[in-house]
């Protein structure tokens, strides 16, 4: 099974196939890619390596704070990506978003005003 490891603080200039050489000293490497802006298309310093098994990505989680072109390296078991407005909201602790169609979600109240509490 595939496992999958975010890696951030990557040089601007580093490769993706720089970075898969690097990852490749603890195990087989399925994919190795660096996340880029959509608008500039430079590197936004941080990718994702993907590794053949949990084992080997196990063993890869020991490159946390190796030195790879000059920057120290975060090497971290990646999660998966929360969709939406609504889950930037949900995790920094602000209530009484709406969805993208309109609707309140289930039991969430407009906590922002001094004693509002309305429903949006």
């Amino acid at each position: 099974m595939e496992t999958k490891l975010y890696v951030g603080n990557i040089a601007f200039h580093t490769t993706e196939e720089g970075l898969k050489k690097h990852f490749e000293s603890m195990g087989r490497v399925i994919e190795a890619v660096i996340v880029l802006d959509r608008l500039t298309g430079r590197s936004r310093g941080f990718g994702f390596v993907t590794m053949a098994s949990p084992e080997d990505a196990k063993r890869a989680l020991g490159l946390d704070r190796s030195l790879l072109d000059g920057r120290v390296l975060r090497v971290n078991q990646a999660e998966p990506r929360e969709r939406g407005v609504g889950a930037f909201f949900e995790k920094n602790g602000r209530r009484g978003q709406r969805s993208f169609d309109g609707r309140e979600r289930e039991g969430w109240r407009q906590e922002g005003r001094k004693g509002s509490g309305r429903k949006w």
